[in-house]
Parts: C-alpha cells; sequence; structure tokens
C-alpha cells in the first residue's frame, strides 16, 4: 500500500492530492490524451512547472485549467529548483509537466526530482502519454526486452561511434531523432546495424500519424528520396539476431578491419560492441595484431 493515498473531498466529487512533486504527462499530440486524475491535479496544482508556459497554456485552455505556470528547463533550472524547493517545504502542491508526453523522459526535471527526494518531500507520477511507448508498440518489432537511447549525436563521427557502442545490445533499440537529421542517422544505423528491420513514426497520435516500417537501408533510401518529415519522430530498430559463436579467426579478422580504420581505443569499442566477448580479451588481441602489423 502506497503511504500516500488520495482521498475524495466529502460532497466534491474531487481528489485531494497530499503535498508535493507530482511528475505528470500530457498528450504527445491528441490533446484527449490525458488522464482524468491528471485534469483535477493540474487544476488544484499551487504552480505547475513548464518547459515552454506557451505550449501548456493551449492545452490547459482547451480543458479549461487555470493555474499558475513557471517555467522551467535546462536554462534556469539551477536557478529555479531552490525556489521550488522552498515551496515544497511549505506544503504547497506542484506539478511538473513537459511540452508533450512524460517529463524527464529527455526532458529536464531529473535533478529536481533527485533533490525533492533527497529532501524528503512527497514526489509521484500521474503516468500517461509517452513518444517512446507509443512507438514501440507500433513499430511491429520485439517488445519484451528494449533500450531507449535518445537522441544520437548531431556529429556524424560522434553519432557513428555512439551507434557502434550500441549495436551489441540484444534488445530493440529506441531514439529520438530531428527531421534535418533523420536520413543521416538512418544511413549511420544500417552501418553500424547492418539489416535489420526498423520503423519511422512522426506525428503520432495526430491527424497525419504515420508509420514507415521497414529495413534500415530501405528507410534511409525513402527519405533521402523526399523532403524532411513535420512533427516529432521516434526510430525503432529490432535487435540484432542471435548468431553462432565466433572462431578466432574471424575475430582476429573483424579486428585488422577495424584497425585499418579506427584507432586502437576505437577499434577494441567497436568489436566488443559487436561480439560482445570481454573487453580485456579483445584489446589484448588488437594490441598483439596491431604491433604485428607496425
Amino acid at each position: 500500500m502506497f503511504g500516500f493515498m488520495e482521498r475524495t473531498a466529502a460532497g466534491s466529487g474531487k481528489a485531494q492530492f497530499a503535498p508535493g512533486l507530482y511528475i505528470t504527462a500530457t498528450p504527445i499530440g491528441n490533446a484527449a490524451d490525458i488522464s482524468l486524475r491528471a485534469l483535477e491535479l493540474l487544476a488544484q496544482a499551487d504552480l505547475v512547472l513548464c518547459e515552454d508556459t506557451r505550449v501548456t497554456s493551449k492545452l490547459f485552455a482547451i480543458h479549461g485549467i487555470e493555474a499558475r505556470m513557471l517555467p522551467y528547463h535546462d536554462h534556469n533550472a539551477a536557478e529555479q529548483r531552490p525556489r521550488i524547493l522552498e515551496r515544497l517545504g511549505q506544503g504547497q502542491l506542484i506539478a511538473l509537466v513537459s511540452d508533450a508526453g512524460t517529463p524527464l523522459v529527455s526532458d529536464p526535471g531529473y535533478r529536481l526530482v533527485q533533490e525533492a527526494v533527497a529532501a524528503g518531500h512527497h514526489v509521484t507520477t500521474l503516468p500517461g502519454a509517452s513518444s517512446v511507448l507509443a512507438a514501440l508498440t507500433l513499430a511491429a518489432l520485439p517488445t519484451d526486452r528494449f533500450f531507449f537511447a535518445g537522441f544520437p549525436s548531431s556529429r556524424q563521427e560522434a553519432r557513428r561511434r555512439e551507434l557502434r557502442e550500441l549495436a551489441g545490445i540484444p534488445a530493440t533499440l529506441v531514439f529520438l531523432e530531428s527531421a534535418q537529421r533523420l536520413e543521416e542517422s538512418l544511413r549511420d544505423m544500417a552501418d553500424a546495424f547492418g539489416a535489420r528491420d526498423a520503423a519511422v513514426a512522426r506525428e503520432l497520435t495526430k491527424k497525419f500519424e504515420e508509420v514507415q516500417r521497414g529495413p534500415l537501408s530501405q528507410l534511409a533510401a525513402h527519405y533521402a528520396s523526399t523532403d524532411a518529415p513535420k512533427g516529432e519522430i521516434v526510430i525503432v530498430v529490432g535487435p540484432p539476431a542471435a548468431q553462432a559463436p565466433l572462431c578466432q579467426h574471424e575475430v582476429d579478422a573483424m579486428i585488422e578491419n577495424a584497425l585499418q580504420r579506427l584507432s586502437l581505443k576505437d577499434t577494441v569499442a567497436e568489436i566488443v560492441s559487436i561480439t560482445g566477448l570481454p573487453r580485456k580479451d579483445i584489446y589484448a588481441r588488437a594490441l598483439e595484431l596491431n604491433e604485428k602489423e607496425e
């Protein structure tokens, strides 16, 4: 049983929320995708922390909510956190929302939650819409195990390195990406992950919702031949196929190939991510083969 229970005030029909910080999910597109409990909480909150008050005010107008809002984002978080914690100490009811979806998922808020918990304040969540889970369920790819990797780096070299490090994870991978970098990222994913099935989901829950499914190379070619799509984008990539154990000759060939393209450090990282073999063993063998080449 949870320590904090919401009660309904006699004759009011409204839930009574304990003072504290409420991480509150908002719609990712369709304004109706918000829970009744979240609407009650937002209407009663002493303060609603928003990424952008202009975005949140539109949602509030649709649902007839009047609440005091305060911008809380990466640029002012350090300044605002002490003030917010002081309000929590005064027994206020504070909601944290993002522009869309579930707060803290590639959005600001982690440190506020961390410090509120450390200070002993009541912290809970009002779950709801999430573009990550929505895309995962629509991708027609395995969902029993998945890894959320957030936004790939905007710099190609760093992005390729990140993708190589993720290649060996035995799970479906979920990324967020901007429309402008979609085709480049899909091409780099095809290079790093090989012939894996994937899905690109955009405008989820909206009128022009679209999910494109197919091999990574096919999706990269599709978006290379069209204008950059509009809307929020989620890329879902299927897990690697199960492979038979590699023999030493195959591992050596992979290492030698990588050494022709990469530094020793990056070679080790790439081979470990692809094979799942112990780093110390790959490092020792890569060092040995590198010295032979010299």
